[in-house]
């Protein structure tokens, strides 16, 4: 029976009761399909916008199924601009970390960054320090994407320079950063998973701990073993290149660590992160003034410095890729064209424009995952995995296997917490189940899982911000893809299942 009102969302619940579950995995499959296809034919089979082709036409498809399901245009162009909206945010705070690692560039705070750890780390050590340094900055800051865009950067250009893959790098960066993130009460999803589950954030917080932390712990002996093992050998040569190019290219100074200070000390006193990374972002202009006026004069080709090139040089680094040129001398014209390269990626800045590829796949994403959810397609595949759980074991594993599909099909982490956790709410009620046990498991199975995903809006910007794809770094993220498997475990084996009367 259709609402009186005519109302476009009440229409589409309606109309959406006759998607079957075969109809509902017709666009999830062909998806797929077409993914992998691409995947196997080098990951450009329709250039380097290949993914974001595969995925505007998963959307096509998506519509089509929800036409032919009595799914009305305007219902499904309303949760198409709501799910837009939703990703405004993200797509600005994406775009001003691009301005952010412009500005750090060329002020000298990444130089710096990299300067000083090829002085502190070993690369022994440099996994499992990652991974601690990033947990500390993410708990703090609530944050895995700030984390990333700060020290995150740093660390990847460092192990760059000591020869370290850099899939086990941002292996561990997102490992440590998404610890944090999770852990934090500062986190939108740490917050978002108990009220959808019906608890309380810090019953929630506590009771993840039990998961959460032999995650890491596991996480942390790997990359020590990694670490302490693998064949590396010790850059001592390449080490004084990277020095010598970057003390003849910047100043390098403890001073402009303030600038990364106040950014994460911004955060940390919940100042938004938009505001925070404008004000990082401006502030490494300001000190590109005042410690790298070298620099400036070069990104501009001037040979005195005026109020004209500083604006013009500080406005190119915000908005535009920018490159400096390796340093003239004969040590360095005469390395290997793979040395210079490895080299000139830590003179690079990338700017807004350097963020835009990834903008557009984030776009495609929130398209395909609003039209699956416009037609009804992932409630229909969260109720048939909710008719699967009899035990309550298989409620944890129903529960865990929306998320990873959410994750996949919605491109966005917070559908992925939100939709099972409406959906499979009053099931764990039915069971007896206290609400943390539902929060635990879409946080370790929904939150740390969306960055594995490439389309994904999480697995998009780590890949874009870190400058290493999701299929290098998938491996590496031990504690995003253990997660999962810690609570099905921790659940096999009754192990802190809090039932409703223990909890009275």
């Amino acid at each position: 029976m259709k609402n009186q009102d005519n109302n476009p969302k009440d229409e589409e619940i309606i109309f959406n009761r006759e998607l079957n579950i075969w109809e509902a995995l017709i666009p999830v499959v062909l998806l797929i399909m077409m993914l992998a296809y691409n995947i196997y034919n080098g990951g450009e089979l329709f250039g380097q916008y290949s993914n974001h082709f595969i995925l505007l036409t998963g959307g096509v498809i998506a519509a089509i199924v929800g036409s032919l399901n009595k799914v009305g245009i305007r219902a499904m162009s309303i949760v198409i601009w709501e799910n837009l909206k939703s990703v405004i945010t993200p797509i600005l705070i994406l775009l001003l970390v691009g301005s952010l690692a412009g500005t750090w560039m060329i002020s000298g705070i990444v130089p710096s960054m990299v300067y000083y750890g090829l002085q502190i780390l070993s690369p022994s050590i440099f996994l499992a320090a990652s991974v601690i340094i990033c947990a500390i900055i993410s708990l703090g800051t609530g944050s895995s994407w700030t984390t990333s865009a700060t020290v995150g950067i740093a660390l990847v250009s460092i192990a760059g320079a000591m020869n370290i893959p850099l899939g086990m790098a941002a292996g561990a960066i997102i490992s440590g950063a998404y610890f944090g993130d999770k852990m934090s009460p500062l986190s939108d999803t740490t917050n978002l998973a108990p009220v959808m589950a019906g608890g309380e954030l810090f019953t929630h917080i506590k009771y993840m701990a039990w998961t959460t932390i032999p995650s890491i712990l596991v996480t942390l002996v790997i990359f020590i073993v990694i670490g302490f093992t693998m064949d590396i050998v010790e850059p001592t040569t390449q080490d004084t290149l990277i020095s010598d190019m970057l003390t003849s290219k910047f100043n390098i100074t403890p001073w402009v660590f303030i600038v990364p200070a106040i950014v994460v000390g911004a955060i940390v006193m919940k100042i938004k992160p938009l505001v925070a990374l404008t004000i990082g972002a401006l502030m490494g202009g300001v000190f590109a003034v005042i410690f790298q006026p070298e620099v400036i004069k070069e990104l501009v080709g001037v040979s005195t410095l005026n109020f004209l090139a500083i604006i013009k040089a500080v406005w190119k680094s915000l908005i535009t890729s920018t490159e400096l040129a390796l340093p003239s001398t004969s040590e360095f014209q005469e390395l290997g064209n793979d040395t210079k390269d490895n080299l000139a990626k830590l003179l690079q800045g990338k700017g807004m424009e350097g963020m835009m590829w990834t903008v557009y796949l984030i776009i495609s994403a929130m398209f395909f995952g609003a039209l699956m959810d416009a037609i009804g397609a992932l409630s229909r595949i969260s109720s048939a995995l909710l008719s699967l759980s009899d035990s309550i074991f298989g409620l944890f594993a129903s529960t865990v296997a929306s998320c990873l599909a959410l994750n996949i099909t919605a491109s966005d982490q917070y559908l992925a917490i939100v939709v099972p956790g409406k959906m499979f709410a009053k099931a764990y009620e039915d069971k007896g189940l206290a609400p943390e046990n539902l929060s635990r498991t879409l946080e370790d199975s929904g939150t740390v899982t969306s960055v594995l995903i490439p389309h994904n809006t999480c697995g998009a910007y780590q890949s874009e911000v870190l400058g290493v794809s999701v299929g290098e770094y998938f491996i590496y993220a031990i504690f995003n893809w253990l997660s999962p498997f810690m609570t099905l475990l921790f659940a096999a084996l009754s192990i802190k299942i809090r039932m409703l009367t223990d909890k009275k």
